[in-house]
């Protein structure tokens, strides 16, 4: 990469001013921005001051925007010596930008180099007839066309360095040159043509005009279809015969929601008037010896139905466990103190025994 420094004293102008237009130009790209943000528009200005100046920034025309944006002169340098677009020394007629970033330089941007430094000598200077000059930059975003380069504003991409040099010898000589691909790639397809998405059909809206012109036909002919039965398929025609031979059993009630009897509860009888037990359960209830199961019969080991708590203390008898139950004293009645069983005095008896340790 070429040092990005001013050019010599000697090639430097006196003085910069932009011109009536430029100047009016300049003033609605700085309008762009709100207050205190028009060093913004930096970049728009020092490019209109580069093309003024025949394609290269010279010293003057970067103090000139820093005093019309208010912002100092070395803040203005630092941008022009950062994007290799700003060109810092006196460029040729056609100012070459070679890339040399990875993609190019793995697809031939080194062979592209060699050819320039043996025509036109290193880069940074002008050819003796002032046509061109080069410059290495970094990536120019035409990674897939590479090795590519940009002369003055246009991409020149698939390049050899045969095909470079007749590019070179078309523009001195005034011929009309193709900008691009020079190995006639579209865009940016692979090498060989396109290989998807061939068919023309799916993006030029041929397919969508044909499915409307059938729509259109089948609303003209919808009269003629209302009158005329539409064709079996195939498919239409086999289910057809197979129902004739060998027919399925109906099933009328099939989906339809299945009416059940309403429910037979103590609940339900009594909403409808009647009484909620049923007589014939009232007497498997009270009959004894014999199991709760409606019509079953009694077994050995069944236990009375109604032998319950309630049933004992409504005949006068005491409920399950009250005969050993302990009545409870009062609350305002102390308990009795616990009967004494002799455990403690058998142990102090024993340790008054005991000898005395000494």
């Amino acid at each position: 990469m070429a040092n990005r420094r001013l050019a010599p004293a000697s090639e430097q102008p006196e003085s910069f001013a932009f011109t009536q237009e430029n100047a009016e130009w300049a003033k609605h790209q700085i309008a762009k921005y709100p207050e205190g943000r028009q060093a913004s528009a930096v970049i728009p200005l020092l490019w209109k001051a580069q093309e003024q100046n025949g394609g290269w920034l010279p010293q003057k025309a970067i103090e000139t925007v820093a005093a019309e944006l208010g912002m100092p002169k070395i803040r203005v340098l630092e941008v022009a010596t950062f994007y290799t677009m700003f060109a810092l020394e006196p460029v040729g007629r056609f100012w070459i930008q070679l890339c040399g970033t990875v993609p190019c330089d793995s697809c031939g941007a080194r062979e592209l180099k060699g050819m320039l430094e043996k025509r036109l000598g290193p880069p940074g200077h002008v050819s003796a007839d002032g046509n061109f000059s080069w410059l290495e930059v970094e990536c120019l975003g035409a990674c897939c066309n590479a090795p590519m380069v940009q002369i003055n504003q246009d991409y020149y991409e698939d390049l050899t360095p045969e095909s470079l040099s007749q590019l070179m010898d078309d523009l001195a000589a005034g011929r009309p040159v193709q900008i691009g691909s020079q190995t006639g790639r579209t865009s940016s397809e692979p090498q060989g043509g396109a290989n998807t998405l061939t068919d023309e059909t799916l993006f030029d809206g041929s397919r969508v005009g044909a499915w409307r012109k059938r729509f259109e036909q089948a609303k003209d002919s919808e009269g003629a279809e209302a009158t005329t039965p539409p064709a079996k398929t195939g498919e239409a025609e086999s289910a057809t015969q197979q129902a004739a031979t060998a027919p399925r059993p109906a099933k009328p009630d099939a989906g339809r929601p299945v009416e059940r009897t309403a429910s037979d509860a103590p609940a339900q009888r009594a909403a409808d008037g009647q009484e909620p037990v049923k007589p014939e359960d009232r007497a498997d209830a009270a009959e004894r010896g014999r199991s709760v199961a409606k019509h079953g019969g009694a077994r050995q080991g069944d236990a009375d139905a109604l032998d319950s708590p309630a049933k004992r203390v409504a005949e006068g008898e005491p409920a399950a466990g009250e005969e050993s139950r302990q009545e409870l004293p009062g609350r305002d009645i102390p308990p009795p103190p616990p009967e004494a069983t002799g455990a403690s005095e058998a142990v102090e008896e024993k340790l008054d025994s005991a000898p005395e340790k000494k």
